[in-house]
């Protein structure tokens, strides 16, 4: 509200006449109490935490592919999308758990419920996440002469990297649900890719060599420093929220709710990253970085769709915890126009600019700019629907989910399995938007079938039209 008012006493009066209703659009967003604007406020700052993380991490792949080559490059980039995904899954669903139960929790005032929530959630991840490192290095030392020695290392340090990011990705889930936009993006999305970069580069001037292996060990570096970080800091602030007291479980509905969401959101995550994992099985390193790189540019345009959806799961659990379906519906609705018009927007954008960006990585990453062109339209379709599958899942629709995402999954390895060998990195490329639109479908079916909700950018707002409640309970 201080900059807006600073704003209109000194910005010249033809400048201050546009800009006007723009800012008087704003101060309903930005003073507002109801959920709506608590929701959109969240998405404002998860929007412009993921601008600036989408930049710098662009940056810091630029940097890293220069530094290393394709070769090595590729050999990071596939370890690194491996640590990823697992140390999310060691998650076992508790990291959204805690978005769905913590205000829950709260709005009743217990207290005691909040933090045995959140030393449960902490807990079972770094155990599982611990457990399937021990199984990653047990597989190494059984069957070392399978793999290559070029990815030996750098897997072994991946492994030891998992712990971390379990319990980074808790830890957000946790500073999400009380609203602290900041301390649950900037972690992961700012301070851990500018510490990868910064480690790098010292470590090269320390004249290591420029290898995946001195990538993944600052990697390695910077996700521990981080989320200790993060670590000591949701601490902190939850227990001057809180303050001292005991703590209390209810093991039996956090763990099915979790469970569920395991698999709805491990079959996620798996099939965001499928076509790296598929790409790097069956294509040689200089090839993964190729992919990679086309990849990770065009999904400049998703940090929109994952920032709605970073603000819409606190939004959606709220309003269903106050029982108002049409609120529901039409929040629902919004949530996918303010996903799809500005992934629009940003897509178009990058594709106009997309040889010069591939050509920043090094000549050879150009041929990835029709990939671009064709993930482009999996995205879009995808963005088209917002975050149906979180609506879903705050709904108590956890098995739906599972089944929907499932079957996306396996249609998205059986479509890479079938394309690659015979289109190669295009084949990659098909088949990752053919599933990302495949998703949509699906997505927007289950949600209008069971909620009676459209949630679509192009549809008229409505209300929700089933007779059920939104909780799932007839």
């Amino acid at each position: 509200m201080t900059v807006i008012d600073t704003a209109q006493k000194l910005l010249p009066l033809s400048v201050k006449t546009r800009l006007s209703p723009l800012l008087r659009g704003l101060e309903p967003i930005l003073a507002g109490s109801d959920e709506t604007a608590r929701a959109q406020r969240m998405a404002i700052i998860a929007f412009a935490i993921r601008v600036l993380s989408a930049a710098i991490a662009f940056v810091a792949q630029i940097v890293m592919a220069r530094l290393m080559g394709e070769f090595d490059y590729g050999i990071f980039a596939f370890v690194w999308v491996l640590v990823v995904v697992f140390g999310n899954l060691s998650c076992l669903g508790f990291h959204t758990t805690v978005i769905r139960f913590l205000p829950q929790h709260q709005a009743r005032g217990e207290d005691d419920l909040v933090r045995g929530l959140n030393w449960t959630a902490r807990v079972f991840a770094l155990l599982s996440a611990s457990l399937l490192a021990g199984v990653g290095f047990a597989f190494l030392g059984l069957f070392d002469e399978a793999v290559a020695d070029y990815w030996r290392v750098p897997v072994f340090l991946g492994l030891f990297t998992l712990p971390m990011i379990a319990l980074g990705d808790v830890l957000e889930g946790t500073a999400r649900a009380n609203g602290w936009a900041v301390t649950a993006l900037s972690p992961t999305y700012l301070i851990r890719p500018l510490l990868i970069l910064i480690l790098m580069l010292v470590a090269i001037q320390l004249d290591e060599p420029r290898t995946a292996t001195t990538a993944m060990t600052a990697a390695l570096a910077a996700t521990y420093l981080t989320t200790l970080f993060q670590f000591i800091r949701v601490t902190w602030r939850l227990r001057r929220h809180l303050g001292p007291g005991g703590l209390a479980f209810d093991i039996r509905p956090w763990t099915r709710f979790a469970l569920p969401l395991f698999l709805v959101d491990g079959i996620g995550f798996l099939l965001t990253n499928s076509d790296v994992v598929v790409v790097g099985l069956y294509l040689p390193p200089d090839q993964v970085a190729v992919y990679y790189a086309a990849a990770k540019t065009i999904a400049l345009v998703q940090f929109v769709y994952f920032s709605v959806k970073a603000a819409a799961a606190p939004g959606f659990a709220a309003i269903m915890a106050g029982g108002d379906k049409t609120g529901l519906a039409v929040f629902a609705g919004k949530s996918a126009r303010w996903s799809f018009w500005p992934s629009l927007a940003v897509g178009l954008g990058v594709a106009a600019l997309g040889h010069l960006l591939l050509s920043l990585f090094g000549p050879a990453f150009t041929e990835g700019y029709p990939l671009m062109l064709v993930l482009l339209a999996g995205i879009l379709a995808k963005a088209s629907v917002g975050p149906g599958e979180v609506l879903l899942n705050m709904a108590g629709r956890q098995t739906l989910c599972v089944t929907l995402y499932a079957a996306v999954l396996c249609a998205s390895i059986a479509f890479n399995i079938v394309l690659i060998p015979r289109l190669g990195l295009m084949g990659a490329a098909i088949a990752t938007a053919s599933a990302m639109m495949l998703e949509a479908v699906l997505l927007h079916i289950a949600v209008r079938r069971t909620l009676g909700i459209v949630i679509f950018a192009f549809a008229r707002p409505c209300p929700a039209i089933s007779d059920e409640r939104p909780d799932g309970h007839d």
